[in-house]
């Protein structure tokens, strides 16, 4: 048996996950998409990443990013060393493709703010 806290929506759930009879018993969710993400966490976890990268401009040296949709968990790291060497040089805005499909993963990487896009900021 696995204890999960659920991070789906705001109440947190405290989840119980027990394999059974081929797949997977959960309890303790108050909705059908705590089940689903104990059994997705249970299988093939997956996570948002969320950093910033470097810019070419001393007004703002960085920006906000985040991928655009849920990767592996296990590729975590190595979506972050390629956010690391990343550096934008032109004005880019939300949600505007920083890394395109980083990691082979067909995920891109995105801006998250139009603080490029702001007169006089570039």
């Amino acid at each position: 048996m696995k204890e999960l806290t659920c991070i789906v929506c705001p109440n947190g759930c405290r989840l119980m996950v027990e394999e059974a009879e081929g797949g997977f018993r959960v309890t303790g969710n108050r909705c059908k998409r705590g089940e689903e993400f104990a059994v997705r966490e249970m299988t093939a976890p997956t996570r948002s990443v969320c950093s910033t990268v470097r810019t070419i401009y001393p007004k703002v040296p960085v920006i906000p990013v985040r991928t655009a949709s849920q990767i592996p968990r296990e590729m975590i790291f190595r979506v972050m060393e390629e956010i690391n060497k990343a550096l934008i040089t032109g004005p880019v805005g939300r949600g505007e493709t920083v890394i395109p499909d980083v990691c082979g993963l067909g995920v891109d990487v995105i801006a998250t703010s139009n603080i490029l896009k702001w007169k006089g900021v570039t």
